[in-house]
């Protein structure tokens, strides 16, 4: 046999701490037909800083679709079945690189995925640039080994083959029809080259994370040995190992014969569904009921033809919505007739590869007034590659190499819902039979009609009223994701143990507005002293950070009177700029000069914005450029006088110091101490340092400005002049 290796590699992603599955780094590689040996390599690195700690990284694998993870162990929505995927941890101690191989033998072929992440987040609020956070990298690199002249087994035809020796085991592959219901694998004529009884393990089937499924046969001697599997998948190349237990000089001859059992689907015309499909689209047609007439024709003969046929396939119409939205349409109409004597099929077609990155919904719904039998049950089983056909006698809902979703209605309980999440790519099918209790009436007769909605979703419910559903993307792969709120949790944010209450909720909202409020003083003072323009800013800067932090909450205390990013951005807007403009006023240059420092300023804040909204530098950089400005004023002003400038020992114990520690205080609150928790009260404390140290620092008004006096304002017959340079008043 000739092999071949393959080598694919894909970019390396900086992982993040988990707060949701959008935290976790993605990547998706496609394993070629006929791989007999899978190997992983993976990479993790970290930087070489301080900051830099012990770390642990956990990688899950799956095939089919991404893994469905459960890092915090929050609860899944009600209906939903999950289970849990396959996964490795990955330390990063005092090395700062790790290399770890994952070897799979016989991987199934198609897609696959490694999900990687970082521990829990600690919820910290870090502000950018304040801190520099550990670089950890992922990379995770496939080596495939591939048999390029696989042999193929004919059904009902023996093959003779010989394992050459233990190491080199024989590999084989057979095509499964479709219609399949069963398949009979049977070994014969094992003897070794000593002419010994040999001893070989056949292993079928290929492997799958984070389930595997695989058939194992173990064969002593020259007795035939078979194994029978029960609904093998559809349209698939099954792959067949066997690797010989013996001594490792002594080669097996044997012989392999594959049969398989072949279903008879019931008679269902594919022109009378094409008409009725047509019809549906199109609508009534003129000759439109004569073409229905052969339809009920056919009534009669579907049902003979249903007591001989060991399934009943309706058809079902794909219609696709939306990225990974996608309704099932039943041609016959929503409710499906449902009979103990074969199952009825339903395919739901999940085979485009954009497929597994959302939720696969299944309701069933029964009409109670159909069943004829009392004490009756409609089973179902939703399963990928080929459906359950022994329901009545099994009631088991597993096939040959995959474990099924179960569901049941009955009179007592007329309502059945199923969520698969992440449902890998394939050929999924809805199997629907009645099971009646013995002894009660004719159940060969009896029939229930099950309405059935199927539909594929981004994410279930839309992920609530506290959840966010975000659209994810890995290259040209597009997958959904839940981002939740006000302290929900959970894969849709239906887990409510750490949820917020709506008190808490409206006054987290409360706190975060009305803490603008305390703006109020220092407009006051500034107008006082005749600081119009920087009133103008304070009231800018309250007005839209009342109304960002009214549309920024999470609850249901929301209320939003703009776009949410235009909010975002006056409110950051209004803060830098009610910084720049106070500590200019402070400096106490001329007014010429000062309204251009102004102007230009708040364009160059507003360009810095723009490019980053939340880098430090676009505060820390006005900030420090100002204060360069003030110190160099107050330097000039001193020089000039010839003693320290403010010169009143008052205004520096009473208004200065008591402003700057506010503002330092602020700062730190700002930077080190705001957590998602503490959130709506530490940045409410925040508002009121700020504003109430832009009061204190706030400079005193000119000397030759007096106080607003509104009846000397008032032009009544009189008006009153004064000279400020003379100090000589006129009545005219």
């Amino acid at each position: 046999s000739l092999y071949v290796s393959e080598y694919f590699s894909q970019s390396a992603q900086k992982l993040s701490f988990y707060s949701w599955y959008g935290n976790a780094k993605l990547f998706h590689f496609h394993v070629p037909e006929d791989t007999v040996l899978l190997r992983w390599l993976l990479q993790a690195s970290r930087g070489k800083g301080p900051e830099c700690t012990s770390m642990e990284i956990t990688v899950h694998f799956r095939h089919g679709a991404p893994p469905v993870i459960n890092p915090l162990g929050t609860r899944f929505p009600a209906n939903a079945t999950v289970r849990p995927s396959y996964n490795i941890s990955i330390t990063l101690s005092s090395a700062v690189q790790n290399t770890t191989f994952v070897n799979v033998t016989t991987p199934a072929a198609g897609d696959w995925f490694i999900a990687a992440h970082l521990p829990e987040a600690v919820g910290r609020i870090e502000v950018k640039g304040f801190s520099t956070p550990c670089p950890y990298m992922f990379q995770a690199d496939m080596f495939v080994l591939r048999l390029t002249d696989m042999p193929v087994l004919e059904p009902g035809v023996p093959m003779p083959h010989t394992v050459v020796s233990p190491a080199k085991p024989l590999h084989v592959k057979v095509f499964v029809p479709k219609h399949a219901s069963g398949m009979r694998f049977q070994l014969s004529s094992c003897v070794t080259s000593e002419q010994r009884a040999c001893t070989v393990r056949v292993l079928l089937g290929s492997i799958t994370l984070p389930q595997s499924f695989q058939r194992s046969l173990t064969c002593t001697g020259s007795i035939n040995c078979s194994l029978a599997l029960d609904s093998p998948p559809w349209e698939k190349w099954l792959q067949i190992m066997v690797e010989s237990l013996g001594t490792a000089n002594a080669s097996v001859s044997l012989e392999i014969l594959a049969s398989f059992t072949v279903c008879r689907p019931g008679s269902t015309s594919s022109f009378l569904n094409f008409i009725s499909l047509n019809q549906s689209q199109a609508g009534a047609r003129p000759g439109a009921a004569g073409s229905s007439a052969p339809a009920a024709g056919e009534a009669p003969r579907n049902a003979s033809g249903q007591r001989s046929s060991c399934l009943q396939s309706q058809p079902v119409v794909r219609e696709d919505l939306d990225v990974v939205s996608v309704r099932y349409r039943l041609l016959n109409g929503p409710s499906v007739p449902v009979t103990s004597l074969s199952p009825t099929i339903l395919l739901l077609n999940l085979n485009t590869g954009m497929d597994s990155g959302g939720s696969l919904v299944v309701n069933l719904l029964l009409n109670k007034t159909s069943v004829s039998l009392a004490n009756a049950t409609v089973v179902a089983c939703v399963s990928a590659a080929s459906p359950v056909l022994s329901l009545n006698a099994t009631r088991n809902c597993s096939t040959a190499f995959s474990q099924g979703y179960p569901l049941s209605v009955s009179a007592s309980s007329g309502e059945a819902m199923l969520i698969v999440l992440y449902p890998q790519t394939d050929d999924w099918f809805l199997s629907l039979q009645l099971l009646c209790p013995r002894g009660q009436g004719d159940c060969s007769s009896a029939e229930a009609k099950v309405t059935v909605f199927a539909y594929l979703t981004p994410c279930f419910n839309d992920c609530g009223p506290y959840g966010q559903c975000s659209l994810l993307r890995r290259h040209g792969y597009l997958y959904a994701g839940c981002s939740c709120k006000a302290g929900w949790g959970g894969w849709s944010c239906t887990d409510d143990t750490k949820a917020q209450t709506v008190g808490a909720q409206n006054l987290a909202t409360l706190l975060l507005t009305l803490s603008n409020l305390m703006f109020l003083p220092a407009i006051a003072v500034a107008v006082y002293r005749y600081y119009l323009v920087e009133a103008s800013v304070y009231t800018y800067t309250m007005f839209f950070s009342t109304f960002y932090h009214a549309c920024d909450q999470p609850g249901v205390a929301v209320m939003c009177i703009m776009d949410y990013d235009t909010l975002q951005y006056c409110d950051f807007l209004g803060s830098v700029v009610s910084i720049w403009v106070t500590i200019l006023c402070m400096a106490r240059v001329k007014k010429i000069l000062k309204y251009v420092l102004f102007t230009l300023g708040t364009l160059l804040i507003a360009m810095s914005l723009q490019l980053d909204r939340r880098g430090v530098w676009n505060m820390m950089g006005p900030c420090l450029f100002a204060l360069i400005i003030m110190v160099t004023a107050w330097v000039h002003h001193g020089a000039k006088r010839r003693h320290c400038y403010p010169s009143s020992w008052k205004r520096w114990v009473f208004y200065l110091l008591p402003g700057i520690t506010l503002a330092f205080i602020a700062i730190s609150v700002y930077a080190f101490m705001e957590t998602n928790e503490n959130y709506y009260y530490t940045h409410s404390i925040w508002h009121v340092l700020v504003a109430c140290s832009v009061a204190f620092l706030l400079p005193p008004r000119d000397k030759h400005k007096k106080p607003w006096a509104w009846s000397q304002k008032l032009t009544c017959r009189y008006q009153i002049c004064q000279n400020d340079r003379e100090e000589l008043y006129a009545v005219t």
